[in-house]
């Protein structure tokens, strides 16, 4: 798994040297902003189902038929079901990754590979990126965790939207 601290280690270590200053710079920031980093996770932990289920509102409010693209949905219900479990899924992952200060759990277990399996499923990826993009416009520091911690967890979902884009 990717984060800070294993890419500077392994990088060092691939280089058959020991960590240089700056190396140490980017793990002390690391360090730095894991604070806001873990009060972003609690806040997302207590509420996967409520902020998936606003993605999906908002899927369903901007597309009726739940895609973007040109093959809509045969069953709203089980459609919307769908969509929930993968908007939890992608959330679950984003914790993770706010716990570990890098992107190896959304590289290694949502990102890799995704575009060929939503293709191969008839699956829009703009259907995804318009729920992520709600959820993002939607978070508000002070009301649901503070600027620095809201900043880290845009962060996420900003490298998400980019790589369903």
């Amino acid at each position: 798994m990717k984060s800070v601290i294993t890419t500077v280690v392994g990088s060092a270590d691939s280089a058959s040297r020991f960590p240089s200053a700056s190396d140490m710079e980017s793990v002390q920031g690391s360090i730095q902003r894991a604070a806001a980093r873990l009060e972003a996770a609690e806040k997302l932990a207590g509420n996967y189902d409520q902020v998936a289920q606003e993605a999906v509102d908002a899927v369903y409010n901007q597309y009726p038929n739940g895609a973007t693209g040109r093959q809509p949905r045969k069953c709203a219900t089980e459609g919307k079901e769908k969509c929930k479990r993968d908007f939890v899924h992608y959330l679950r992952l984003i914790n993770y990754c706010l716990v570990t200060g890098g992107t190896g759990p959304l590289d290694e277990l949502a990102i890799n590979g995704q575009k060929e399996v939503y293709k191969a499923l008839s699956i829009d990826a703009g259907t995804y990126v318009a729920g992520f993009a709600h959820i993002r416009s939607r978070g508000c520091a002070p009301r649901d965790m503070s600027a620095q911690a809201l900043t880290a967890y845009n962060q996420l979902l900003d490298y998400v939207i980019n790589s369903l884009g």
